[in-house]
């Protein structure tokens, strides 16, 4: 019987899951899908590598649904599919970390305890978040669950970067620049070692650029520099979020327009974005098919922020070497990367048009002073993995609590 690794990704409206056998040194993706709408009407797919609908469930009626009443589909079924000891342990991604967790690590009820805590500094992911580790706890305790982390990849960034321009007593308290994707740029820059060892070790910015959108500049393959901040919401536009902007404007909004807080945070993670400037949608591929200028005008500004803050990053790095895009965007809308390279031409990026609009992995031409790619992330994998590394680490005892909802 075949030893199995769920990985989970929870969120406010879906929870992604990707199903591995787990092998002595390899994890192999048997399936994978996801439960969707939730808060609306919930379904349930899971689906076989080559796209095959393996399981489906719909729940007809709208209604709260908990994470335990959502999760406990997803696990029969993955019993009934591979057997009752199949399941061997869940991998979550956790978005924020904070100062004490930097690698993967056994979830119980002291972690747990630290990353309730962590809540206000990533109020839209966060709770998702914990919900899935209480859920699956509650349905298999017996199951070893790991958590890895956002914030991981970014915790070894130079302190210059790291550091926020604030009293010291607020840097005591945590209060500093954590950066995100981290298993994203892990995994990206794992891929791009393999294609190109040399490259890896230069200059790199990678750019995530999905619903929520970010860049990272690595050198080494190590972050050296990234756009998020102390929350998910600075740096890049992204689908609801406004990416950086004057602390003064939170002030005004409060002040002159009369918003509390709650009001506040709820338009900059909601209302924002593409989503607020063109006022049609916050998915890239509506905006690229739409006629209307207020789409145009979205695009327009969510490329000229990806460029300012290339810039940017080419100047902490001293250079560039390689631009990887990646992520929902990155990997599939080719018009934004035009837009991009287009705008990058003063940095010597020359890319294939053809290539790009056959989103081949290598894009740029031979006579470009920068390497540019198309590499699909795969977040699932890298933490599959990493859980799997976790489980070869005898558990070490220690006065903890146990994982008990």
């Amino acid at each position: 019987m075949p030893k199995a690794i769920l990985t989970l990704n929870a969120g406010s409206s879906s929870i992604k899951f990707a199903l591995y056998e787990h092998a002595l040194r390899s994890q192999r993706l048997i399936s994978h899908g996801a439960i969707e709408s939730i808060g609306g009407t919930p379904h349930f797919t899971a689906r076989a590598m080559d796209g095959t609908v393996l399981e489906r469930r719909a729940w007809q009626r709208r209604a709260a649904m908990s994470h335990e009443d959502l999760l406990q589909p997803l696990l029969s079924w993955i019993t009934s599919h591979l057997g009752e000891e199949a399941l061997t342990a869940v991998g979550h991604r956790i978005v924020h970390g904070g100062q004490l967790y930097h690698q993967p690590v056994r979830i119980d009820g002291t972690v747990l305890a630290e990353l309730e805590k962590l809540v206000p500094l990533a109020p839209l992911h966060q709770p998702h978040n914990l919900a899935a580790i209480k859920a699956v706890s509650s349905l298999r305790p017996d199951l070893l669950q790991v958590a890895c982390f956002d914030t991981a990849f970014h915790h070894d960034m130079p302190a210059v970067a790291a550091r926020l321009p604030l009293p010291q007593s607020y840097v005591d308290s945590g209060v500093r620049r954590y950066g995100f994707h981290g298993i994203s740029y892990e995994y990206l820059i794992g891929r791009l070692s393999a294609l190109a060892p040399t490259l890896a070790k230069g200059r790199v910015i990678m750019a995530h650029l999905g619903n929520g959108a970010s860049l990272c500049a690595m050198r080494h393959g190590k972050s050296i520099e990234t756009t998020m901040s102390f929350t998910a919401l600075d740096g890049l536009m992204m689908g609801t979020r406004c990416g950086s902007i004057d602390p003064g404007v939170v002030l005004y909004l409060q002040r002159e327009r009369g918003l509390d807080p709650a009001k506040v945070e709820h338009m900059l993670y909601h209302e924002c974005g593409l989503l607020g400037v063109s006022g049609i949608s916050s998915d890239m591929r509506d905006l690229l098919k739409s006629q209307d200028s207020r789409a145009s005008e979205a695009i327009e500004l969510f490329v000229y922020r990806i460029v300012k803050e290339v810039g940017a990053l080419t100047a902490a790095l001293g250079g560039l070497d390689a631009l990887v895009f990646s992520a929902g965007i990155g990997e599939h809308a080719s018009p934004i990367r035009s837009k991009v390279c287009d705008a990058l031409s003063w940095l010597g990026v020359e890319y294939d048009r053809a290539a790009n609009d056959r989103h081949e992995t290598v894009i740029n031409t031979v006579h470009s002073a920068v390497h540019v790619l198309v590499i699909g992330t795969d977040e699932e994998a890298l933490i599959a993995e990493r859980t799997a590394d976790v489980m070869r680490i005898p558990s070490q005892p220690r006065q903890t609590t146990s994982l008990s909802i």
